[in-house]
Parts: structure tokens; C-alpha cells; sequence
């Protein structure tokens, strides 16, 4: 029996795990349902496979602490204390996030002139963020990688790329990243936006939805045309090309229907 190729193997294996009923590796533990017709359509390649999504999101993220020369505490990314507050991959669930955060945490909204606070290293900001669509997908070389990020970069996906073990990256620039507030730990670490609820639910929210609106076109886009300049050109190309056994087939009728024709040739030339 031979040995099978490493990178069957690999998306043997990778598609083993999208079709198990287990959770995943992800926060979230599932595949965004958003993803699964382009995941689909890109496995059913044989040179291709998908190795991680994500639909697009929101989340409201509080920054951790970062320690410096382990002493001074500065405000930063994931770092110490870093938390999610709200997230949410859908576009229904956008509207009603601000009421969510308000169950669980205690918070308040700044008067429009309060010019007391003082932004120390106790500070760690609250970020709003959309983050769109991304697709990690693994081929098997890198002609197959880079004819797929030249039909992400023609939809638009221009902050696509191909990383190492032809591993291409599609990205798309559809970003939102506001600071919204802060959470000072000198001062019962409370939730506090220094911006108003109105600008909130009408600039904010309105922002979202139009992201999630573009996003989700753009994904169209990009399957169609994978599905026009890859995948369909594949099966042409596949139904085009002869076996031996064709040609061997195709070279008998045309030599039959010369010999007819000379035939038909010489009954007039003789008639």
C-alpha cells in the first residue's frame, strides 16, 4: 500500500474534526455557520483545505496590565486581567450588548464636561471593536497558494497573504476600534464610558451593522468568485482532458470519417 501524501493527511485529519459534533479549539468552541459555505466550497478542493475561521464579530475588551521591569504596571493588550466583556459573532445581537454588559457589571457614564480624571498606570481602557472575516487555508503548494490569494486580493481581501507552509491568510480592512471608556482599579474597578449612551446605540451600533452588512457581501463575493475562477475551472479542465483510451477513441471515428469522405470522393468522381 503506499504511503499517503502529508498533506492528505493533514486535511484528512482537519476535516475529521469540522465534521465531529466535539467542540473545538475556539473561545467559542463551534464554527461560525457564516463560514461553513465557503469552508465547504474551498474543502471540496483536492489542494486546498481550511484550517481556521472567523465570520466577523464584536467585542468589548478590557485591556490588561502589562508589568514593566516587573514593578510599574502599565495598561495593554491581553495581558494581566485582560477580559472580554461582550461578544458576540451575530448581527441581531448587536443592539442589545450595552444592556448585557449592564447585568453583570457595575458602570457609569461620565457628565460631558468632567475634566477631573487623570488617565494613570491604573487605567486599563474599554476597546469596541468589529473585527471582520478571516479564513486560514492550507495548500498544498505554492502555485495553489498563490493563485487563491490572487482571487482574494481581485475581491478585495487586500490584507491577505501566505504565510509559511502555504498557510493563506484571507483578510479584509472592514475594522472598527474605539475606546469607549476605562476601568481604574484604584476605584472598585467600575465600568465607566466616557462616552454617552446616545453615542453609543446611534453612532456606534450603526457602524456595526453596516460592518457586519459589507462584511457579509464581501464573503459572497469571494465565494463566488473562488467558485468561478477555481473551483468550476477545475471541473472544465477535468472534463476536457482525454485519456489515452479517448484519444486512441477520438483518432479511430476521425480516421473513419476521412476514409467515408474519400469514399463519397471517388462515387462522384465516378458517377
Amino acid at each position: 500500500m503506499s504511503k499517503q501524501n502529508p498533506f492528505d493527511q493533514k486535511k484528512k485529519a482537519i476535516l475529521e474534526e469540522i465534521n465531529s459534533l466535539e467542540p473545538d479549539l475556539s473561545p467559542k468552541g463551534t464554527i461560525d455557520q457564516l463560514c461553513l459555505p465557503i469552508m465547504h466550497l474551498i474543502n471540496s478542493h483536492k489542494d486546498m483545505v481550511t484550517t481556521s475561521s472567523c465570520s466577523g464579530r464584536i467585542s468589548v475588551f478590557v485591556e490588561g496590565e502589562k508589568l514593566i521591569n516587573r514593578e510599574e504596571a502599565k495598561s495593554g493588550g491581553k495581558g494581566l486581567g485582560g477580559r472580554w466583556l461582550f461578544v458576540t459573532h451575530e448581527q441581531d445581537k448587536v443592539l442589545n450588548w450595552l444592556d448585557k454588559i449592564s447585568d453583570t457589571e457595575q458602570i457609569q457614564f461620565l457628565p460631558a464636561d468632567d475634566t477631573t480624571n487623570e488617565f494613570d498606570n491604573s487605567v486599563r481602557y474599554v476597546l469596541y471593536k468589529y473585527e471582520p472575516f478571516i479564513l486560514h487555508v492550507k495548500c498544498r503548494d505554492f502555485q495553489m497558494a498563490s493563485k487563491l490569494l490572487n482571487v482574494a486580493m481581485s475581491c478585495g481581501f487586500r490584507e491577505s497573504g501566505i504565510g509559511s507552509n502555504n498557510i493563506v491568510a484571507i483578510r479584509i480592512n472592514i475594522k472598527l476600534d474605539v475606546p469607549i471608556g476605562f476601568i481604574n482599579t484604584k476605584n472598585n474597578n467600575t465600568l465607566t464610558f466616557f462616552v454617552s449612551k446616545q453615542y453609543i446605540n446611534n453612532i456606534l451600533n450603526k457602524l456595526t451593522l453596516s460592518k457586519f452588512i459589507e462584511n457579509k457581501k464581501k464573503m459572497n463575493e469571494l465565494y463566488a468568485t473562488i467558485d468561478k475562477e477555481i473551483i468550476s475551472s477545475l471541473n472544465v479542465q477535468s472534463e476536457s482532458k482525454e485519456t489515452k483510451e479517448e484519444r486512441r477513441e477520438r483518432k479511430r471515428r476521425e480516421g473513419l470519417e476521412r476514409q467515408r469522405q474519400l469514399r463519397n470522393k471517388m462515387s462522384d468522381k465516378n458517377a
